[in-house]
């Protein structure tokens, strides 16, 4: 099966446009205009006949769409193993925040011991869309009944340039704070964080329905204000 040719019978130009503007890192000739619901659909068929393997064994890949295709299939693998090592195997090649995000494996919420050591070796990568992985893993399964303080630690301690790291540790902490708010203030009260995404995480924090109107107003009293 071509899968490149696949892709080409779902292309929608308009949106094509659409989502280059929203990755504008990315040139703009490698976005072929696949939604994401056909993208999964493809990605179901894919790794049901286990046509999926001869995909994984074609990076890089030269379009935004096999990306995303490919993060989609990652995230479908039901074995823990076989999805940690095509999952090393990709990350390498992810260049953008789109398919960063769309990496989500479902077979984590059952491995969650082990999960939490490859978040640590992720966020101490020196690329930056592994590093937002990682956080991002923290943020769908440690801010709930598996909550460590320790993970909001790993996302405070990192220090980047990067804008698609920054923001993710600020989304995190803006979800820390309307989850485990007795746990994440304490960061913002102690300057804990970059300026940045201090304000950032206080920004995104007070858009929430979560947090009361209390809370809000105390977050605004320690928006940060030195160099």
């Amino acid at each position: 099966m071509d899968i490149e040719k696949r892709l080409d019978g779902l292309c929608d130009k308009a949106y094509a446009d659409f989502q280059a503007r929203l990755v504008p890192n990315i040139a703009k000739e490698t976005v072929m205009g696949v939604r994401v619901p056909e993208l999964r659909k493809l990605a179901k068929e894919l790794v049901k006949s286990g046509e999926y393997k001869l995909f994984f064994a074609e990076l890089p890949h030269r379009y935004y769409d096999e990306n995303m295709l490919h993060g989609i299939m990652v995230s479908e693998l039901k074995d823990y193993d076989l999805c940690i090592d095509s999952l090393e195997e990709f990350l390498p090649f992810v260049d953008n925040w789109a398919v960063c995000d769309v990496l989500s494996p479902k077979i984590f919420a059952k491995h969650k011991d082990k999960l939490s050591e490859k978040i640590k070796e992720w966020t101490a990568s020196d690329r930056t869309y592994t590093v937002r992985f990682g956080m991002g893993m923290i943020l769908k399964h440690f801010l709930d009944e598996d909550f460590k303080e320790e993970y909001l630690d790993i996302a405070a301690n990192i220090r980047s340039e990067e804008y698609y790291v920054n923001m993710m540790i600020a989304w995190l902490f803006a979800e820390a704070l309307a989850k485990k708010w007795e746990f994440a203030i304490g960061y913002l009260e102690e300057n804990r964080l970059g300026k940045w995404v201090h304000n950032k995480a206080i920004s995104k924090a007070r858009e929430s329905y979560r947090i009361s109107a209390d809370k809000k107003e105390s977050l605004n009293r320690i928006k940060r204000i030195d160099s």
